[in-house]
């Protein structure tokens, strides 16, 4: 008899703290209904991507344009990757809510990112063929330590419980490297030369893997992962994140 109660006793419990500290907007401090953290009217403020996006990296294009778009930089690189996804820009409420979560610890934000996250795999690029494993882009440990966790696992492992499709840590950093924030693209490059393995028993030929991340900037970070997974033998690596630098 005691499982039926399990639920009562979590709705009782969210029920007074509700009571102790109301629900309120993380923007803009406004009351909100139990377990949302951003109201309608900040949520509206997120910048979605729009118009002709990159078939590659989703950026996008201003001008006047029909059909497939590939960006010049794009043209110059040859990613191991086929597409990096995002639904938004890293800017206003999303960008705010981004670095809450990794800087802040606002684990509890997890669940509005995801959910943006989680537009991203209504993609058409994403969809044919549909990804047999989420893959979250590794920390060093010692980061890791000093943040306290990964955002990228938290977001694919709250993404990986709504959609379905199962989670695998199969990549691991081995080598620490400095912050990217102010390295441009070949100082990125480089910096990031070696730094993934995959993990042992883990493996990934022939499937169709997709990389989660918070933000795309250059792309460097989840292209040196996707090497790895490729020369491991994946059928193939596609990317989504909450949103593009």
């Amino acid at each position: 008899m005691l499982p039926p109660l399990f639920p009562l006793l979590r709705r009782a419990g969210t029920a007074v703290l509700d009571l102790l500290y109301p629900p309120h907007c993380a923007i803009c401090r406004a009351a909100t209904p139990s377990g949302e953290h951003l109201c309608a009217a900040c949520r509206a403020q997120a910048p979605a991507l729009k118009g002709t996006l990159c078939a590659v990296c989703s950026t996008p294009f201003s001008g006047q344009i029909s059909g497939p778009f590939v960006c010049s930089s794009c043209l110059e690189r040859h990613f191991a990757f086929t597409c990096a996804v995002s639904r938004y820009r890293s800017a206003g409420p999303v960008r705010e809510l981004v670095h809450r979560l990794k800087y802040q610890r606002a684990v509890h934000l997890r669940g509005v990112l995801a959910g943006w996250l989680a537009e991203a795999l209504g993609d058409p690029r994403l969809q044919d063929p549909p990804p047999d494993r989420l893959v979250p882009v590794p920390l060093h440990p010692a980061r890791q330590r000093e943040r306290g966790f990964n955002q990228a696992r938290l977001l694919a492992e709250t993404l990986s419980r709504r959609s379905g499709i199962p989670l695998s840590d199969c990549l691991r950093r081995v080598r620490f490297t400095p912050s990217q924030t102010r390295l441009d693209r070949k100082e990125r490059m480089e910096n990031l030369r070696d730094a993934f393995q995959l993990r042992q028993n883990c493996p990934v030929r022939n499937l169709h893997l997709l990389l989660i991340d918070d933000v795309l900037t250059t792309g460097s970070t989840v292209d040196a992962c996707a090497r790895v997974l490729r020369e491991a033998g994946a059928a193939s690596v596609r990317v989504a994140t909450v949103a593009r630098a």
